[in-house]
């Protein structure tokens, strides 16, 4: 019998390439996803957990939120995105928010995971995870 065993993803935080690892953890909204009727009528909840691999500057953050990733910026990124009408695919949704992620160029890396919760009675998510790295880095 062969066991699933996740691949060990490469560290976002990592000193020698000057890389702060900022994260959400477990964004649960209602979305307008999937492709079949009843999908369509009806909301259902995501679980959105974000992984991003942020360039540090030169110097230590010197207690202004300017110096670094916005982690509330994310968000509001990810909830319009969410918000913004009826997807089918949590493939499309997982890349659009990756969008959202990239844009700022700092962000190097991001590493998206979304999450159908309520497709399966015995299930406990099914969905998707993306790594993205910025082109401008």
């Amino acid at each position: 019998m062969t066991v699933y065993k996740p691949a060990t993803p490469q560290p976002l935080a990592d000193a020698g390439a000057g890389l702060r690892h900022v994260f959400v953890r477990d964004l649960t909204l209602p979305a307008n996803i999937g492709v079949h009727k009843h999908e369509k009528e009806k909301r259902q909840r995501v679980r959105i957990n974000l992984d991003l691999g942020v360039i540090e500057g030169a110097a230590a953050p010197e207690d202004h939120l300017a110096d670094v990733v916005c982690y509330e910026e994310i968000v509001d990124g990810v909830r319009a995105v969410v918000g913004a009408g009826h997807v089918n695919l949590v493939e499309t949704l997982a890349e659009r928010v990756a969008e959202v992620c990239l844009s700022d160029p700092r962000v190097r890396v991001a590493r998206v995971r979304i999450e159908k919760l309520d497709v399966f009675d015995d299930v406990a998510s099914v969905g998707v995870e993306i790594e993205r790295r910025n082109a401008f880095g």
